[in-house]
């Protein structure tokens, strides 16, 4: 017995040795310095609310070189940057791509690196979309800094309903070597066909010498609309895995079919109105590190975990539009929590799915809550260290004001947070807080077992507009967290393990808002100590928010679309869809419309009943914030219409709103 105990409190010893402690955060604070200044904010849809704007961040295989995408400042051209990922000091030149509007993922290979980006197609090409409205487009160059291939992924002859742009790509790219594949999940707005003027998302897979080819049952060209989230993560062939958030109702796990079918896999009910569905993924500028493969570095595990933002689901109705198998629900919470799931495999949820079942009064017992407390939590972002432990992190608003139905919520920063997550699901120890460290960019497994990703440091607000703050950077900060302490390995310099430095907005936590594995949220009360939801622990209906009433339903549905098989030659170093020049030059500047055009959902993969084929003639109107204060830049500028043709008919929306 005395035996026993002494191996007992040994495994004890070890579980907390591994927890991540104050000491295992590293900084490497303004280490890099940029070749040209970048806006660090990227304010939010409707809202105009703050969020970091995306940064990505890859290492190569070998581990001896890193790569970093910023847009520039002006808003037009893309830089990436070699760094030392020991130091997280540049090294060489800058790659500066001509044109693009967004950094919109990055892969990291030995000899180089491949950037999703977007950029117009050049002047005079036949069937370009209006108004210079930009294409998504995969870039590969060498470690020399010169391009080898170039491959639209929009625009012309590419899909066979509609012609599509990406004015905003908010999606994701990832590479698999044993697939020898590229795939990049983007959000898209038709430009031409029946889907005109609405947005929905696309999958894309590009060979290694930039072939876009259909993959029947993996690429898409119509799946989730109105998407308002994306996970991609690699898997050993294809199709990836991946999830998607709609403004119908769900989250779905929908590596099967690459849409919002009822086949896929219900991850989670949410309660969503047009156009908005409480920023599971990250809204704006987020899309990116939500799904990672367990394995760390090598991603040699077939098991998955991602992590989302909600504010739970009651009071399950039927979605008619939609037809059988599709639900609204009402929130549970008026702040979001964090919650995550994993998955056994790339199609595969541990544990239930959320349930369909019309007229349940508890819409989300089977999500497995990180938080359940009265705080807000955002920018939810995962990676794995291991085969077995993951990280998760959230900024946190303890005392959040939330007046937008579905969308963001505003208040005084009170600190990221980061959580150990075990393969099972359950929480390892309690989660680290810092006031003074962000997650602006991926998360990277790095090859001896950190997880990094970068940052600019900065007195981070989030209790007013994006265009209040003004910020602009010319340094770029990075962070490590390794289960062995102090960031697990070199973080150069400059860098410090402190995590408690104060920030002028930040305001002082009142009670932890971290669940116990399983909780379900509680709205302002305190968490309970069960591992398992209890009928005590459920809440009535929340609060509605104040501060406007939206107007008008869910969106229906969108058309069903038909993916073409496009592979052409990559000799040249442009791979451009018929009537696009070879080795185009720039684009030119163009008015950016981000105005979230409507839309609906269809999916491409083979052998999938697709989604109710709607009548586009009772589209409903996204909600108007009429009568809201000024101050804020909100969606379409203050009092500014915004107009979408819809189908021959024309809805102006008033975006006056905080």
């Amino acid at each position: 017995m005395r035996f026993s105990s002494i191996i007992n409190v040994a495994v004890q010893i070890s579980v907390a040795a591994a927890q991540i402690t104050e000491s295992m955060l590293a900084k490497s604070v303004d280490s890099m310095t940029l070749k040209s200044s970048f806006n660090p904010i990227k304010e939010a849809y409707w809202t105009g609310l703050p969020h970091h704007r995306r940064t990505p961040f890859a290492v190569s295989p070998d581990g001896k070189t890193g790569y970093i995408a910023y847009l520039d400042a002006s808003e037009t051209d893309v830089h990436v940057q070699a760094l030392d990922p020991t130091t997280f000091k540049e090294t060489g030149t800058a790659v500066t791509v001509t044109g693009a509007k967004e950094a919109g993922g990055l892969v990291a290979h030995n000899d180089g690196f491949a950037l999703l980006a977007n950029e117009a197609l050049p002047s005079g090409t036949s069937g370009a979309p209006p108004d210079n409205t930009p294409v998504a487009v995969l870039y590969r160059y060498d470690a020399s800094g010169t391009q080898t291939w170039k491959t639209f992924l929009g625009g012309p002859n590419i899909d066979s309903d509609n012609n599509l742009a990406s004015p905003d790509i908010n999606g994701d790219l990832v590479f698999s070597e044993a697939a020898g594949y590229y795939a990049a999940y983007i959000v898209v707005t038709a430009y031409s066909g029946s889907a005109t003027g609405h947005f929905g998302d696309a999958i894309r897979y590009i060979t290694t010498d930039g072939k876009l080819e259909n993959i029947p049952g993996a690429s898409s060209s119509w799946g989730c609309s109105h998407n308002t989230g994306i996970a991609l993560e690699a898997a050993d062939a294809p199709p990836f895995a991946s999830l998607c958030a709609e403004d119908q109702g769900a989250l779905w796990l929908n590596t099967k079919s690459q849409g919002m079918m009822n086949d896929n896999v219900k991850v989670s009910n949410e309660h969503v109105i047009n156009g908005a569905s409480n920023e599971a993924m990250g809204g704006m500028s987020g899309s990116y590190s939500g799904m990672a493969r367990f394995g760390g570095a090598k991603a040699d595990s077939n098991s998955y975990i991602f992590t989302w933002v909600s504010r739970g689901a009651i009071d399950l109705t039927a979605n008619t539009w939609m037809g059988d198998g599709y639900t609204k629900s009402e929130n549970r919470t008026v702040a979001r929590n964090v919650a995550i799931a994993t998955f056994s495999d790339k199609n595969t949820l541990v544990g239930e799915e959320a349930t369909s079942v019309v007229g349940s009064a508890d819409g989300d017992s089977q999500v497995n809550w990180v938080t359940n407390g009265s705080a807000d939590c955002q920018n939810a972002h995962a990676a794995t260290f291991d085969a077995t432990n993951a990280l998760v992190t959230w900024e946190q608003i303890d005392s959040p004001q939330c007046n937008f139905d579905a969308m963001g919520c505003q208040g005084a920063f009170s600190g990221t947070y980061y959580q150990q997550i075990g393969s099972d699901g359950k929480k390892v120890g309690e989660p680290l807080k810092s006031m003074d460290s962000f997650v602006a960019g991926d998360m990277v497994t790095m090859p001896d077992g950190r997880i990094c990703w970068p940052y600019v440091a900065m007195d981070w607000k989030l209790d007013g507009p994006a265009n209040a703050m003004q910020a602009s950077a010319s340094k770029m900060s990075f962070a490590c967290i390794g289960l062995s302490g102090g960031g697990s390995g070199s973080s150069g310099g400059s860098a410090t393990g402190s995590s408690t430095a104060p920030a002028s907005s930040a305001a002082p936590s009142t009670a932890s808002s971290a669940a116990p594995n399983g909780a379900t949220p509680t709205e302002y009360t305190a968490p309970t100590e069960n591992n398992a939801p209890t009928e005590n622990s459920i809440p009535t209906e929340a609060a509605a928010p104040t501060g406007y009433e939206p107007s008008g339903p869910e969106a229906p549905a969108a058309p069903p679309s038909t993916f073409e098989t496009v592979v052409t030659p990559s000799a040249a170093p442009t791979d451009a869809p018929e009537g696009v020049p070879a080795n185009p030059g720039p684009g030119e500047d163009y008015p950016v419309d981000d105005t979230p055009a409507e839309t609906a959902t269809s999916d491409s993969a083979a052998n999938t009943t697709p989604a109710p084929y709607p009548d586009f003639s009772g589209f409903p109107d996204f909600p108007s914030f009429t009568g809201m204060p000024g101050g804020y830049g909100g969606y379409g500028g203050f009092g500014k219409g915004k107009e979408c043709n819809i189908k021959g008919r024309t809805v102006t929306i008033t975006t006056t709103v905080y």
